[in-house]
C-alpha cells in the first residue's frame, strides 16, 4: 500500500521519528530550564518545519500554540536574507506582529543543513521568559504601546555559526530584571534546538533526503484528505457569535469579540471583523495568534486523534482586517493574551446549536494571578506565575471535568504550591474546589477553584482575569456557573476589595483569595439523573438537592 510515492511503512516510521524528535527537544528544555514557567507550567511551543516553513511536526506545549512557530517562522523567512544563514546560527525573535505572541515569549529559530550546502529544514522553540525589559516587572497590564512591554528583537542572528553574538547578549542581560533566569532559560533552548538537530540529521542519514522529503509531502497529503473528510461531516452554512472583554486596562469600557463561521465542503473560514477595533490598552491580539488560536479549534473539530501539520490546516482561512482587535497593528499593546482566551470558545458558542456534541462553556477564561518581589529570606528578585484551574463545560453525553487548565492551554499544567512557596514570599491556607459552582444541566459543568494565600513578605500580586463582569453559556436549559472569575484582596479585612485584572502591594500578613468560575450545563436541570445528584451532594460538589 502507498500514500503517493511513500509506503504506508515508511510514511508511518518517518513521520514517527520527526514526532520523537520533537519530543526529545521537548524534554531537552523541560530538563534544562530554569524558569517554572518552563519547567513546570510547560508554557512554550516547539515545531519542526520544512524549508518553505511548513510544519512537519511538534511538541505538545501551549494548545493555543499550535501553528503559531509556524506563522511566526514563515513571516521570518520573508524579513531574513537566507543567503546568509549558516550552520549553528541561531536567529532569535519576539517581535509580537510577526511572532505571533506577546513580547516575552522569545522564539529561537535553527536552519538545518543536512550536508551544508542548503537550507533542508527549519527548528524552531518559544518560551516565556521572565522578563525582557517591559516597563513593569510580571505582567505589564496597562501598557498603551508597545514600546512599554520590553525590549523587542526583530528576527536577529544571536548564535553566528556557532557563536554567541557577546554584543547583542549584553543588550538582553542588561535590559531584564532578572539576568540569570533569562540566561539558563536562553541556554535551554539552545540546548533544545542543538538536539532537535542532532534528530534530524539521524532520519536524514537513515532515510536519505529524497525519500524523506516525499514522505513530508505525503504526510502533507495525508493530512489535508482528513481534515477535508472531516470536513464533509459538518453541516454546512454560515454561523455567528460574540462575546465580551471586561476592558482593555486603560477604560472600564468592555470589548466585543465577535466571529462569523462559515463550512463549505472544502473551507473552514473564520471571520472576526464584526469585533471591536483595537483598543487602547495591552489587549489586542496580533494576527499570528488569532490565526493559532483558530488552528486549534479547528484541529479539535477536524483531526483531534492525530498529530499536528501544515497538512491538517489546508482547509482553514481565518479573516481579521489590519487594525481589528484580532489584528493588531503597530503601535498597538499586545502584552496580555487574556483576549485569545475569553474569545477561544467563540467558535464553539457559534457551532454549538448545530453540532450536538460540543461542550458548552468553561470558566471562559484563564483566572491565574502573578507575584513579584524580593525573597523575604534570601533577597533575590523573584516572578512567580500560576494558571488557575477552572471548571469545563458539559456536554450533551457527560458532565463537564472539574478544576482543569483552560481549554486553549490544556496541555499545560499549574505551577505547584511547593514551587510558589519556595520561590516567593507565598502561604497556601487553602485551595479547595467550590461547591455549587458548576453550571446547572441534565449534565453539569465542573467545579471551579478557592486558592487563599497569604504573604510572608512584602509582594506585588497581579491578579490576572478578564472575563469576571460576565458568565458563559449552556445549551438546551443548561445553565452557566453561578461563580465569576474574581479575586478578592485583603479578605475580612475593611480593606477587603474585589477585582478583575488588578495590580496591588500586599504587606507581610496581608492574603488574597482567588476564585475561578465553573462550565456550564447542557440540558435541562429537572432532567437530571437522581442518582448522580445524589454523588453530587456525597462527594461535596453541591451543598444539598435543592441546589440541582
Amino acid at each position: 500500500m502507498k500514500m503517493g510515492n511513500t509506503s504506508a511503512a515508511d510514511l508511518e516510521i518517518i513521520s514517527g521519528l520527526f514526532l520523537s524528535a520533537a519530543e526529545q527537544m521537548r524534554r531537552t528544555l523541560v530538563r534544562t530550564a530554569f524558569n517554572a514557567v518552563i519547567y513546570e507550567v510547560l508554557d512554550f511551543g516547539i515545531s519542526i518545519a520544512d524549508s518553505q516553513g511548513r510544519m512537519v511536526a511538534e511538541a505538545a506545549g501551549i494548545t493555543s500554540f499550535i501553528g503559531a512557530n509556524d506563522y511566526a517562522l514563515k513571516t521570518l523567512l520573508k524579513k531574513l536574507d537566507l543567503n546568509s544563514l549558516r550552520p549553528g546560527d541561531v536567529v532569535m525573535l519576539n517581535y509580537p506582529y510577526w511572532n505571533s505572541a506577546h513580547a516575552s515569549d522569545a522564539l529561537l529559530m535553527s536552519p538545518v543543513f543536512i550536508d551544508n550546502n542548503e537550507i533542508d529544514m527549519f527548528l524552531c522553540v518559544r518560551a516565556h521568559w521572565l522578563d525582557l525589559g517591559a516597563k513593569d516587572a510580571g505582567y505589564v497590564i496597562d501598557s498603551t504601546d508597545i514600546h512599554q512591554e520590553g525590549i523587542i528583537i526583530p528576527g536577529v542572528r544571536i548564535i553566528k555559526e556557532g557563536i554567541l553574538d557577546e554584543d547583542l547578549w549584553k543588550i538582553l542581560t542588561y535590559n531584564s530584571r532578572l539576568p540569570d533566569a533569562i540566561e539558563g532559560d536562553f541556554g535551554a533552548q539552545v540546548a533544545c534546538l542543538r538536539t532537535g538537530e542532532r534528530c534530524l540529521k539521524e532520519i536524514f542519514s537513515k532515510f536519505g533526503k529524497s525519500k524523506v522529503f516525499r514522505a513530508i509531502e505525503d504526510y502533507f497529503e495525508h493530512s489535508h484528505h482528513k481534515a477535508l473528510a472531516a470536513l464533509s461531516e459538518l453541516p454546512k452554512g454560515t454561523w455567528s457569535a460574540s462575546d465580551w472583554l471586561d476592558d482593555d486596562g486603560i477604560s472600564d469600557e468592555m470589548i466585543k469579540m465577535a466571529v462569523k463561521v462559515n463550512i463549505t465542503d472544502t473551507k473552514f473560514i473564520v471571520n472576526y471583523n464584526s469585533s471591536s477595533l483595537q483598543v487602547t490598552g495591552p489587549v489586542n491580539m496580533t494576527y499570528g495568534g488569532t490565526v493559532s488560536m483558530a488552528k486549534t479549534y479547528f484541529k479539535f473539530l477536524t483531526s483531534k486523534d492525530s498529530p499536528s501539520n501544515h497538512g491538517n490546516y489546508i482547509p482553514l482561512k481565518v479573516e481579521a482586517d489590519p487594525g481589528n482587535l484580532f489584528h493588531a497593528i503597530y503601535p498597538a499593546a499586545t502584552y496580555m493574551p487574556w483576549t485569545k482566551m475569553v474569545a477561544f470558545e467563540l467558535i464553539a458558542k457559534a457551532l454549538a446549536p448545530v453540532i450536538d456534541w460540543l461542550p458548552m462553556s468553561s470558566g471562559s477564561d484563564e483566572p491565574g494571578f502573578m507575584a513579584v518581589g524580593k525573597h523575604h529570606q534570601t533577597g533575590r528578585s523573584f516572578v512567580v506565575s500560576n494558571n488557575e484551574g477552572i471548571g469545563w463545560g458539559a456536554t450533551r453525553k457527560h458532565d463537564g471535568a472539574t478544576a482543569l487548565q483552560h481549554p486553549s492551554t490544556s496541555t499545560v499544567r499549574n505551577t505547584p504550591i511547593e514551587v510558589l512557596e519556595r520561590q516567593a514570599n507565598l502561604f497556601h491556607e487553602e485551595l479547595t474546589l467550590i461547591p455549587n459552582s458548576g453550571g446547572l444541566g441534565q449534565y453539569r459543568g465542573g467545579l471551579g477553584v478557592r486558592r487563599k494565600v497569604r504573604m510572608v513578605g512584602e509582594t506585588e500580586v497581579i491578579s490576572m482575569k478578564k472575563k469576571s463582569k460576565t458568565v458563559g453559556w449552556g445549551l438546551d436549559g443548561g445553565q452557566p456557573s453561578p461563580v465569576k472569575n474574581h479575586m478578592v484582596l485583603r479578605p475580612d479585612t475593611p480593606d477587603e476589595k474585589k477585582v478583575g485584572m488588578y495590580r496591588e502591594t500586599l504587606r507581610t500578613g496581608e492574603a488574597f483569595i482567588n476564585y475561578s468560575a465553573g462550565g456550564a450545563g447542557w440540558g435541562d436541570p429537572l432532567k437530571r439523573d437522581q442518582n448522580a445528584a445524589e454523588d453530587d451532594v456525597l462527594d461535596g460538589f453541591c451543598v444539598s438537592i435543592s441546589n440541582l
